[in-house]
């Protein structure tokens, strides 16, 4: 099979950056051909705000370009992760001119929100889930806190909502969880076309022994995660040692904070032999969101390591940590963290069972090969529905 990956990465590396990384390695090693059209957000930079909102709606080099790369290619399908801002949804339009499949991965809520977090201000935000047009972005400066960058942004999603580019000129959507398909669907997007295929580790990994004797937290340092809540937390489990792995704009509050927090240490931003090496030998994984979380690749790490994890009881964490791989408890609420740590830490017997099943659930639902069967099942899926299109 003959795939086209597509990308547009972000000014910061993140998650998706990995995923499509991860997914163009998995094709090519079995045997695929796979080229990338890739972009960045750099490519932004020093335009006049009119020209970039325009090119964010439709941006006519890459529906030339990109029909021209697909006229000499010919590929079975197109496969899309991001596209925001500097592509736009003109490669769609491309794609059916050569009348061939496109699937998209929505690896965050952009479609439905144009912020793409469904978060605001500190607390969970869905105005605009369900609106044709999402003014209340606009009105909140959601997107760069501007209201001149969050128009733009409106403007891209209502414009393409009345061209039913995403009812139309998508084959698939690939979801992370059933909860973001449900937001998803719920913002208005076809519930038919959108398959759940969750995120992979491409490495296999020796599981860990625990041995250790601290809990971790691995992530960006910033207020969606939750790390108030931490540190409330451990203000409480003085006798546990926790060490913070990451990098982000908390932290040099959290420098200050944990100045009174001796069992606290923070190691800054990590290699990735770092962070796995750390996570094998941590006793468990502390993930307190406060935020809808995609489908972080810090989990998928941990339970690959058979690492335990105790995670807010909120959103797509409530699929990817279920009962077997460790404990939740209320987003925000430090009192409840501090009673599940404290309940993990009580039974070393439970603790070893929940490291076995952890690892277990990984090798059912997360490795490579199974991703890889159900990401082939979905190109074929796609390329079948276009099919019956030419037909």
């Amino acid at each position: 099979m003959r795939v086209v990956q597509v990308h547009n990465f972000y000014q910061q590396p993140g998650g998706e950056d990995q995923v499509f990384r991860a997914e163009c390695r998995l094709l090519r090693e079995r045997g695929h051909e796979v080229e990338t059209y890739i972009v960045h957000n750099d490519q932004m930079r020093g335009k006049a705000a009119i020209k970039a909102a325009v090119e964010t709606t439709w941006n006519q080099r890459t529906y030339r370009n990109f029909r021209a790369l697909l006229q000499k290619l010919r590929p079975d399908v197109i496969h899309c992760h991001n596209i925001f801002p500097v592509l736009s949804p003109s490669l769609y339009y491309a794609a059916e001119a050569e009348r061939m499949p496109v699937v998209q991965t929505l690896h965050n809520y952009r479609l439905i929100c144009p912020k793409a977090t469904l978060y605001r201000r500190g607390r969970i935000c869905e105005e605009c889930v369900g609106h044709m047009v999402p003014y209340p972005a606009v009105l909140h400066a959601c997107y760069r806190s501007s209201r001149t960058a969050s128009l733009a942004v409106t403007s891209m999603l209502t414009a393409h909502r009345l061209l039913q580019t995403w009812t139309r000129k998508v084959d698939t959507f690939i979801a992370l969880t059933e909860f973001a398909r449900s937001k998803l669907v719920a913002g208005g997007l076809p519930a038919g076309k959108i398959t759940v295929k969750p995120n992979f580790l491409p490495d296999d990994v020796e599981p860990g022994r625990g041995e250790g004797d601290f809990a971790v937290y691995v992530g960006r340092l910033s207020k969606e995660k939750g790390l108030h809540t931490l540190l409330r937390a451990w203000k409480n489990i003085p006798d546990y040692p926790l060490r913070i792995l990451g990098d982000g704009p908390l932290r040099t509050e959290l420098h200050e904070a944990v100045r009174e927090l001796p069992n606290v240490s923070l190691a800054g931003h990590c290699s990735a032999e770092q962070v796995r090496e750390t996570m094998r030998s941590a006793k468990f994984l502390v993930m307190p969101s406060e935020w809808y979380e995609g489908f972080p690749m810090t989990a998928v790490e941990a339970m690959a390591a058979g690492t335990p994890m105790i995670a807010s009881d909120l959103g797509s964490l409530q699929e990817v940590i279920v009962e077997d791989t460790g404990l939740r408890f209320r987003p925000g609420d430090a009192a409840d963290l501090t009673r599940q740590v404290r309940k993990l830490l009580a039974n070393p017997e439970e603790l070893t069972l929940l490291r076995q099943r952890t690892r277990r659930h990984y090798e059912l639902n997360f490795t490579a090969e199974r991703n890889y069967r159900q990401l082939i099942a979905i190109y074929e899926g796609a390329a079948a529905i276009q099919t019956k299109v030419r037909i």
